[in-house]
């Protein structure tokens, strides 16, 4: 078992960084560093110095990186007693999980802008780099270049913080926004967001919300100082959204984006990531393109707001970098680390304690007295109706589409309400259900 090492040191005639994976993100870095090597040493007050750069393929050259300093052994980043800082791009799991928790251990502060570890095993690398008396760092894992995780660690710690509500995932929200401006079904908006480079050849981790689920349960457990696992967090894609469903929002006053939200209910922590209906005058459903938004909610500061760009090398370097700087002056300034926040033991609720506002699209016979029985079985289940619009008709198919929205309810008595208005032998199809905020 590794012994915990002080935190007092020698302070060190330059900051030595080991680059792991100088992919899109690690280039960047580089880039930045090497372009800014007078302003960031001015700011530490000694030189920043890449000493090590991990890659899985040695023989190829890179911009900004001496053939010497390259390596495919990450032994040789701990063999070397001039890094003090470790900065992981690799993305993924693994290896990258094991690499930061060795590093911590070695006495060496760390920076990852990844997402996925930080989601599953932040709290387990969190403990292990204050038993070692180091920093681990993290602001690019959530929304790029958006400043949240320093805000939510420092400068809100003073708040109660109630609830965060985040448009997290540019690649659904550039797609979401091309739906609602331009009527486009799922099927062009993906295919254009591929041909851009915001959507991946497999898109799966973004239109299904994992990528949104993991940078959710980081939110929540800066927010609540509880941790959320990721499989915990109630997930809804957008693949089954078409244009009609923005066309109907739009009569409604609503547009669709898919919100990661967290809140502290009921004496546990309620979180999801699912398309939801905003209204029109709400900040978050001005957030447009590939624009990431982060949303607080604290006792003493209100409703803030941060946006940005959420992804892309310059943006995500722009905190991967802070991080540096931020460790590299507490090292030359002999700061003591912070101690670890202690996390709540709270429960996640279950996603049928959730309780909200629905739309739900219903296809119908085209006769009297259907809406009453839709709207029987709802009072049945103690869910009102706030509105009740028949949008479209099919004269040939003898059917009509309607829109029902509700009062507050919760996810159990929903699904059960579903079930029963599905078996009713005038209902042809129940279309997309939707969350909607407020």
């Amino acid at each position: 078992m590794t012994s915990p090492r002080p935190w007092r040191r020698p302070v060190p005639s330059s900051i030595g960084l080991a680059i792991l994976g100088p992919g899109n993100v690690g280039s960047g870095v580089v880039a930045a560093l090497r372009n800014g090597v007078a302003r960031y040493g001015a700011q530490v007050g000694r030189p920043l110095e890449i000493r090590r750069a991990l890659v899985r393929d040695v023989t190829r050259a890179r911009d900004g990186l001496d053939a010497s300093i390259v390596t495919s052994n990450f032994e040789d980043i701990l063999a070397d007693p001039d890094v003090q800082i470790v900065v992981e791009l690799m993305g993924a799991e693994h290896p990258a999980r094991e690499y930061i928790e060795a590093a911590l251990a070695s006495g060496r502060h760390v920076v990852t802008a990844n997402k996925e570890v930080m989601a599953k095993a932040g709290s387990e690398l969190l403990a292990i780099a204050a038993k070692h008396n180091v920093r681990l760092l993290y602001e690019a894992s959530v929304g790029g270049g958006i400043p949240v995780i320093s805000p939510l660690s420092r400068d809100l710690l003073a708040n109660d913080i109630t609830a965060v509500t985040a448009i997290i995932n540019g690649t659904t929200n550039y797609m979401l926004t091309g739906m609602a401006q331009s009527g486009t079904d799922y099927d062009v908006a993906l295919a254009e967001a591929q041909r851009l480079g915001y959507a991946e050849p497999d898109p799966t981790a973004d239109v299904e919300g994992i990528d949104a689920s993991y940078k959710l349960a980081i939110l929540c457990g800066l927010a609540f100082h509880v941790a959320v696992a990721p499989d915990e967090v109630a997930r809804q894609g957008i693949t089954k959204l078409g244009a009609k469903d923005f066309r109907y929002a739009e009569a409604l006053g609503y547009t669709i984006k898919l919100l990661a939200t967290g809140r502290l209910v009921d004496g546990g922590v309620v979180a999801s990531v699912q398309p939801t209906l905003i209204a029109k005058d709400e900040p978050l459903a001005k957030v447009d393109g590939v624009l990431n938004a982060v949303q607080i909610e604290g006792d003493l500061v209100g409703r803030v707001l941060f946006q940005g760009r959420g992804a892309g090398a310059n943006p995500t370097s722009s905190s991967v970098l802070a991080d540096v700087l931020d460790i590299a002056r507490d090292i030359v300034g002999e700061r003591r680390p912070p101690e670890a926040i202690e996390y709540r033991k709270l429960p996640v609720h279950p996603p049928a304690m959730h309780s909200s506002r629905y739309y739900m699209r219903v296809t119908v016979s085209d006769q009297p007295s259907v809406l009453a029985r839709i709207a029987g079985i709802l009072g049945e289940r103690e869910i009102s109706i706030a509105s009740c619009i028949q949008f479209e008709t099919d004269d040939s198919a003898g059917t009509a589409e309607l829109v029902i929205t509700t009062h507050h309810a919760t996810g159990a008595a929903l699904d059960a309400a579903l079930a029963e208005i599905r078996a009713l032998d005038v209902v042809v199809e129940v279309g997309n259900v939707l969350a909607m905020a407020g």
